[in-house]
């Protein structure tokens, strides 16, 4: 019989048998997941280094482009210091050889006068300024790097030698130095602002004439006749005897500008005469000259050329010398050009009615107009000078007292008033201020006619302008030595006594360029060697600027310039400041005259324009005219072969030792940190550089 089979252990079998196949498919599912996923890690970190690759490549390029930019920065650097290096190394080459050219023109004008002697005794004092503010500026140097600029030393705690001299140097210079150095820095902003404060009187006045609309208006006029100025039809004998006089000394350039813009004037022939008043020493210009007045002669203008052996005198004596012809007394009114003036044809209709019912006018003033303004940074700065001069100054002593300095030129005098007033005298070089202060105090009153503008030129050259300038204020200061005791016994009123001593010699012609000297360029150095004596930044910046800005207000063209005419008037504070000292004390360079250099800046179409007015002579006339002309052509191409100028560049060692004193103070102001003066000394001390190496003059568009 068979065994029963066992269900329990089947039914345990199967279950076991399926536990194990669940199991073996776990394992295999797991597997596959962990396969993926690896796969899955593979393909991120695949990605990674190939981020981190492209990264690196990322790298290395921004290194060599890092890399070119510096190489190209250093190349910039290296050009621009090379650039640098070149021009300074031009500037040494130029500086030596005008040292070099000077030194020999010194040398060989060394038996010259006492001009050369005067200008080296200032030259000296400057130069002695210098080489204490060096060695002051040394000292500060060592006491900075040594920590004692911020924390001084006393003499008690000073340990080493050094310091113990540092220690008493700074108790002499705070307890003996500067409070000196404080009272005169006091005084010199007190006349500072005297004479600012006269400054905005003098443009208030201005205003008021301009806003009231004041002007000398004529109780007669002369009316043109048909053609537009023809006077030939009009009866000659309402127009009043003129004598015009042009003076000159070897004005090559600008003799027939002057002499046809005044043979062209809108006035009876028979009733005027020119002199052409030649002091020339050179027979070339001498001879151009006559012919030119030669020329105008044959063309019906009665003209004559006077020539004196003996120049004494200078313009005085030719004027002078002028006044002394017996037809003189034929003549009502004298009308006065200087060899670059060229009037508009109507200037004598313009003028001479103003002396109609004023008996006791003596002078009628037009202003000046400059053809070259523009020329270069020296002209546009003359012009604002000289339109403040001419606009402000001329025009309210004109309308409101009636007297003002003669300009020398561009002006017509009453005969009568010239000789009551004791004439030409040739104890100044301000002959024409001379006439002027006379006649004032002989009673007589001035007219200034701001509207009516003669054409003339500014020197181009530094050379030429300081010369202008050493003149301008070395006579005035003669002037009030001789002429004081006259003032005091005149008949005149007390107030115009006081204007005459106090507003017109002393405060415009010797306070102005003194503290403007003694506070910018001496002072105000000294100051940063010395802190303890204080100079306020409203003086140094703030009052020279407000004043700067009223200046500049007659040129409103030239406001871009304002800055370089503050600081170049303080430059020529320098000169101007030798030139007083000359006046004042008699030195023998106060006595030089020497005649401003022109170049003959009208256009050559004003001249067409006066040949042009000029043609009524008949064919013969012309033929002469051709000749003559043709003949003073060739003496003219002549000397300029012979005597081609050249613009000659020279070094002016009172700027230049002056340059270095305001640079070394600026370096000592940035030590003490002192922003505004600072910025003034390190400005003004490159204007003294750019000025001494005659720079200034330079073309500029």
């Amino acid at each position: 019989m068979s065994k029963k089979p066992n269900y329990e252990f089947q039914e345990w079998w199967n279950k076991e048998k399926e536990k194990h196949k669940s199991e073996i498919n776990s394992e295999i599912s797991s597997n596959n997941t962990s396969t993926s996923t690896s796969n899955s890690h593979r393909d991120v970190d695949d990605d990674e280094d190939d981020e981190h690759r492209r990264k690196e490549v990322g790298r290395s390029r921004n290194a060599r482009q890092i890399s070119f930019v510096i190489l190209l920065k250093f190349q910039q650097i290296s050009s621009f210091l090379a650039w640098l290096i070149n021009g300074f190394c031009s500037l040494i080459r130029t500086t030596n050889r005008r040292i070099t050219k000077n030194n020999s023109n010194s040398s060989t004008n060394s038996s010259s006068s006492g001009s050369s002697n005067s200008e080296s005794r200032f030259y000296k004092i400057i130069k002695v300024f210098l080489i204490v503010v060096v060695s002051l500026l040394l000292i500060e140097l060592i006491a900075y790097f040594k920590g004692w600029h911020f924390r001084p030393p006393s003499i008690d705690s000073a340990l080493s030698f050094e310091k113990l001299v540092y220690a008493k140097w700074l108790l002499i210079r705070a307890d003996y130095l500067a409070p000196p150095l404080q009272v005169m820095s006091n005084f010199c902003i007190v006349l500072f602002l005297i004479q600012s404060v006269d400054r905005i009187v003098l443009m208030l006045g201005c205003f008021w004439i301009k806003f009231r609309r004041l002007k000398p208006v004529p109780l007669m006029e002369f009316n043109d006749g048909e053609g537009g100025g023809d006077v030939e039809d009009q009866n000659s004998e309402d127009y009043p005897m003129v004598l015009i006089q042009i003076p000159m000394c070897n004005e090559k350039e600008v003799y027939h500008q002057s002499i046809a813009a005044v043979c062209i004037q809108d006035w009876p022939a028979d009733r005027m005469l020119v002199q052409v008043l030649d002091d020339s020493d050179e027979l070339d210009v001498q001879h151009l000259i006559k012919a030119e007045v030669q020329k105008w002669q044959q063309k019906g203008v009665r003209i004559i050329y006077r020539h004196r052996l003996i120049r004494t005198g200078y313009k005085a004596g030719n004027l002078k010398s002028a006044m002394s012809c017996d037809y003189v007394k034929d003549y009502e009114f004298v009308a006065i050009f200087d060899a670059d003036f060229q009037p508009g044809p109507d200037f004598l209709k313009k003028t001479i009615p103003h002396f109609k019912g004023n008996e006791d006018l003596a002078l009628v003033q037009t202003r000046w107009s400059f053809v070259n303004k523009d020329e270069n940074l020296l002209t546009r700065l003359q012009n604002i000078n000289l339109s403040f001069h001419f606009e402000v100054e001329q025009q309210v002593n004109g309308i409101f007292i009636n007297f003002f300095g003669f300009n020398g030129t561009a002006g017509v005098w009453r005969i009568k008033a010239l000789e009551e007033s004791g004439g030409w005298l040739e104890r100044t070089t301000v002959e024409d201020m001379d006439i002027a202060v006379r006649a004032h105090l002989c009673g007589w009153k001035f007219i200034y006619l701001n509207d009516v503008k003669c054409l003339c030129e500014l020197p181009e050259s530094y050379g030429a302008y300081i010369k202008q300038q050493h003149r301008w204020h070395s006579g005035p200061m003669q002037l009030f030595r001789l002429c004081f005791v006259d003032i005091l016994r005149s008949k005149i009123s007390v107030a115009k006594k006081a204007n005459l001593i106090f507003l017109f010699f002393l405060l415009r012609k010797l306070i102005l360029p003194f503290y403007s000297f003694t506070l910018f360029c001496i002072i105000l150095p000294l100051t940063m060697f010395l802190p303890e004596a204080h100079l306020p930044a409203w003086v140094v910046c703030y009052v020279p600027g407000v004043m700067s800005i009223l200046n500049i207000i007659p040129a409103p063209r030239s406001v871009p310039f304002i800055v370089p005419y503050l600081l170049f008037e303080n430059t020529m504070s320098v000169t101007k400041f030798n030139a007083m000292i000359s006046g004042l004390f008699r030195l023998t360079s106060s006595y030089e005259w020497v005649v401003t250099k022109k170049l003959g800046r009208s256009s050559e179409t004003d001249l067409i324009a006066f040949e042009k007015e000029s043609e009524t002579q008949a064919e013969t006339t012309s033929l002469i005219y051709k000749s003559s002309s043709e003949s003073g052509l060739a003496d003219l191409t002549k000397l300029e072969i012979t005597k081609k100028s050249k613009k000659k560049n020279r070094l002016y060692k009172k700027e230049l030792a002056l340059a270095f004193i305001l640079l070394a103070a600026s370096a000592r102001s940035l030590l003490s940190a002192q922003g505004i003066h600072f910025y003034f000394l390190l400005f003004q001390g490159i204007t003294f550089l750019v000025v001494g190496l005659d720079l200034i003059g330079e073309q500029v568009s």
